[in-house]
């Protein structure tokens, strides 16, 4: 849902300003004027001087306006650092033991590390994703209990068995893994 929701505000935000950006290019190269359009024509400037020095007399305008600025870029490079960040790990460095080294990719993991986490006793579905650095992954976990099932032991069981088996087949110091746990949704059993 957020994807979707970062993606149309992206597309609409670039739509607007290509159509304001195209109309200021358009303008300056002699086209008329659209009629939203707010100058009159190719030499008219954005600012005037009556614009430009309006608030010149007092001297909180112009720090004011450069600090909202400065914020406004600052957010905008936030946020674009947020969004290209890589969420999943590409690949986990596996120690060999020869002091060489070894890539496996990260996906490969996810997958041996989420079947294990499935057919631990009372799981109906388990889904991993591996986050952090090559050199010391993190591992998101979700898991799908059925109704019979006691969290904590379902919880003890992965640990010491998925969790412990993946960190000890990639020749990791630690797994750190952070578990959600939820229920399948079943029907209501008759009690009689």
């Amino acid at each position: 849902m957020l994807r979707t929701v970062n993606r149309v505000l992206l597309g609409v935000v670039g739509l607007a300003l290509v159509v304001v950006g195209g109309s200021v290019l358009a303008v300056g190269l002699g086209a008329p004027a659209p009629s939203w359009w707010i100058h009159d024509g190719r030499h008219d400037v954005l600012l005037d001087d009556a614009e430009r020095t309006r608030w010149r007399d007092d001297g909180w305008w112009w720090p004011t306006v450069i600090a909202v600025l400065a914020v406004l870029v600052l957010l905008a490079l936030w946020w674009l650092t947020a969004v290209l960040r890589r969420h999943r790990l590409r690949e986990v460095l596996v120690d060999t033991g020869d002091g060489e080294g070894a890539l496996l990719r990260g996906r490969a993991l996810e997958g041996v590390l989420g079947g294990d986490a499935g057919e631990l006793d009372g799981v109906a579905h388990a889904q991993v994703l591996l986050t952090g650095r090559p050199s010391a992954p993190k591992a998101r976990v979700r898991l799908q209990l059925e109704p019979h099932v006691d969290p904590g032991t379902a919880l003890d069981d992965l640990t010491a068995g998925a969790l412990t088996h993946a960190r000890n087949s990639a020749g990791l110091a630690s797994l750190p893994a952070e578990v959600r746990l939820s229920g399948v949704k079943h029907r209501a059993e008759r009690v009689s």
